[in-house]
C-alpha cells in the first residue's frame, strides 16, 4: 500500500512540474488553446490516443461489453483502432489542418460558422458541447473514483477532489502545451500498463487455449463471432464508438494543433499501434470477467440478487489478476488515461465558452490576454461543474458515455464530414443534419431506454450523415 501512495505522490509532483513548464511556454492564446499549432507527431499521437481511451473504457465499457458479448467485444477494439484512429487520421487529419488554416479557426463550431456562413450553427453546436460534454467529463471522474475507492479504500468525494485539483493544476497553468507534454508520459504509462495486465491475465488463466476452453464451457456464445446479445447491439456499439471520433471535438482539435502533413503521417502509425494495444487488451480482459469473477469470491462486483455491477467488474478483475506488488502500474494506467481525457474534454468545453460564445458572439475584437485568462477561468469552471455532477453518481458510466457520445456525434457528424469532404452543401443542409440528428438521437434515448443507448446514438449519427443526401435536391447549393 505504501508503494501505491509513493507512486501517486511522484505522479502528482510530475503533473505540477509539467504544468509549470507549460505555463512558461504559453505566451499567447494560440499557445494555450492549440500549442501554437506546431505540436509534433508523437505528442499528437499520444494525445489523441489518451483522449480517446479513458477510465470509462477500462472501468465501464470493457467490463459491461466483455460480460455481455465475450470475445466478440474485440470487434469494438478492431473498429476503434482501424476506423476511429487509422481512418480518422488517414481521411481527415490533413484536411482538418488545412481547413483550420484556410478559415483561421480554433474550434469545430468556429469552422462550421466559417464554412456555412451561419452564426446560428455555431451557437447551436456550442450549446451542444456545453450540455453534453459535462456529463461525459463527469463519467470519466466517476470511473476513476470507483477504482480509487477499491484500491485505496478512500471516500469517493476525496478521490473526486484529488482528480479535479490535479487536472486543473496542469491544465489551467499551461493549457494545450502542458497537456501535450504530459500526454506522452501518460501514453508510455498506458503502454506499459496494458502489457503487464495482458501478461498476468494470460498467466492467471493458464494460457490462451485454456482460457478459451473454460469460457466456452460457461457459454459457447461467449467465444463466438457474435456474442449472446446479437448482431444489432454489437454493430451499434462498434458504429457508435468507431464513427463518432470523426466528429468528436476533443479529438478533432488534435489536428488543429498538429505541426504539418509529415507529422500527421508519423502520428497516424503511432496512434494506430497504440490503439490496437490498449483497446485489444481492455476488451480481451473484459471478456474474461465471467471466468474470473463470482458473487462468492467477488461480492463487490455483484448486487444482492447476483447480477453483475458493471461499473465494479473491471476494478475487481484488475485486483484479481494483477499481483499486489504490480497493481500500482495498473492504477497509474487508469489514472493516466483518465486525466488526459479529462483535460481534453475540459479544454474543449472552455474553448466553447471563450472562443465561440465570448469572442464569437459578444466581443469579436477581444484582446489575446483576455481570452487566455477567460480560458483558464473556463477550465476551472468546467472541472468544478463536472465534479458536482459526478458527486450525484448518475446512472451507470456506460449509459452516460453512450448518451454523450451519441448526442455530440449526431450534432457534428453530418455537418462536419460534409463540410470537410463535400463541396456542394449549404447551411440549410448542415443545419438540418445537425438538428434532426440530435432530435432523433434524444427521442430514441427516451423511447428505447438506457439499454439501447448505443443503438439510439448510432441511428442519430446515421440521420445526421444521411439528411443532406436525402434532401440534396432541395438543400444543395454552392458552399460559402
Amino acid at each position: 500500500m505504501l508503494g501505491r501512495y509513493i507512486a501517486v505522490g511522484c505522479y502528482t509532483v510530475l503533473i505540477v512540474v509539467i504544468g509549470l513548464l507549460g505555463h512558461r511556454k504559453t505566451k499567447n492564446f494560440n499557445d494555450y488553446l492549440l500549442g501554437g499549432g506546431k505540436v509534433g507527431p508523437w505528442m499528437t499521437a499520444f494525445s489523441y490516443g489518451t483522449a480517446y481511451f479513458s477510465a470509462v473504457l477500462f472501468i465501464g465499457f470493457a467490463g459491461s461489453i466483455g460480460w455481455g458479448f465475450g470475445f466478440s467485444g474485440l470487434w469494438v477494439a478492431l473498429g476503434n483502432s482501424v476506423v476511429g484512429v487509422l481512418g480518422v487520421w488517414l481521411l481527415l487529419g490533413n484536411r482538418i489542418k488545412q481547413a483550420a488554416l484556410k478559415y483561421d479557426v480554433y474550434t469545430m463550431p468556429g469552422f462550421l460558422e466559417a464554412r456555412f456562413n451561419s452564426r446560428f450553427i455555431r451557437l447551436f453546436t456550442s450549446i451542444a458541447i456545453f450540455v453534453f460534454m459535462i456529463p461525459y467529463t463527469a463519467a470519466v471522474f466517476m470511473g476513476l473514483s470507483y477504482l480509487f475507492e477499491v484500491t485505496f479504500a478512500l471516500p469517493y468525494a476525496y478521490v473526486l477532489l484529488f482528480m479535479g485539483v490535479f487536472t486543473g493544476v496542469y491544465l489551467v497553468l499551461g493549457g494545450y502545451k502542458s497537456m501535450s507534454m504530459i500526454d506522452v508520459f501518460f501514453g508510455m504509462i498506458m503502454t506499459i500498463g496494458v502489457v503487464v495486465l495482458l501478461v498476468f491475465t494470460l498467466k492467471e488463466g493458464g494460457g490462451l487455449p485454456n482460457i478459451i476452453g473454460n469460457l466456452r464451457n460457461i457459454d459457447p456464445k461467449l467465444t463466438a463471432a457474435v456474442g449472446p446479445p446479437g448482431f444489432i447491439p454489437l454493430a451499434s456499439l462498434v458504429f457508435l464508438t468507431s464513427i463518432a471520433p470523426f466528429a468528436m471535438p476533443q479529438l478533432v482539435q488534435k489536428f488543429y494543433a498538429v505541426k504539418d502533413k509529415k507529422a500527421i503521417k508519423i502520428g497516424m502509425t503511432a496512434s494506430t499501434v497504440f490503439a490496437v494495444l490498449v483497446t485489444g487488451t481492455a476488451y480481451f480482459i473484459g471478456s474474461l470477467t465471467r471466468l474470473f469473477l463470482t458473487p462468492g469470491n467477488n461480492p463487490a462486483a455483484f448486487n444482492a440478487s447476483g447480477a453483475p455491477n458493471f461499473d465494479a467488474l473491471m476494478p475487481e478483475m484488475l485486483s484479481t489478476v494483477v499481483p499486489p506488488g504490480l497493481s500500482v502500474i495498473i492504477l497509474l494506467l487508469i489514472l493516466a488515461a483518465s486525466m488526459s481525457t479529462l483535460a481534453a474534454l475540459v479544454l474543449i468545453s472552455s474553448s466553447t465558452l471563450t472562443v465561440d460564445f465570448y469572442r464569437g458572439m459578444m466581443k469579436p475584437g477581444a484582446a489575446d490576454k483576455t481570452l487566455t485568462g477567460l480560458m483558464r477561468f473556463g477550465s476551472a469552471f468546467f472541472i468544478v461543474l463536472s465534479m458536482l455532477l459526478a458527486m450525484l453518481r448518475p446512472a451507470i458510466i456506460v449509459t452516460i458515455l453512450a448518451i454523450s457520445w451519441g448526442a455530440i456525434a449526431s450534432v457534428f457528424l453530418g455537418p462536419f464530414i460534409w463540410g470537410i469532404l463535400g463541396r456542394r452543401i449549404n447551411k440549410a443542409g448542415a443545419l438540418a443534419a445537425s438538428i434532426l440528428g440530435l432530435a432523433t438521437c434524444l427521442v430514441l434515448f427516451v423511447v428505447m431506454g438506457p439499454g439501447k443507448t448505443p443503438l439510439a446514438g448510432s441511428i442519430g449519427m446515421i440521420v445526421s450523415l444521411a439528411v443532406p443526401a436525402l434532401f440534396l435536391p432541395f438543400l444543395r447549393g454552392r458552399a460559402a
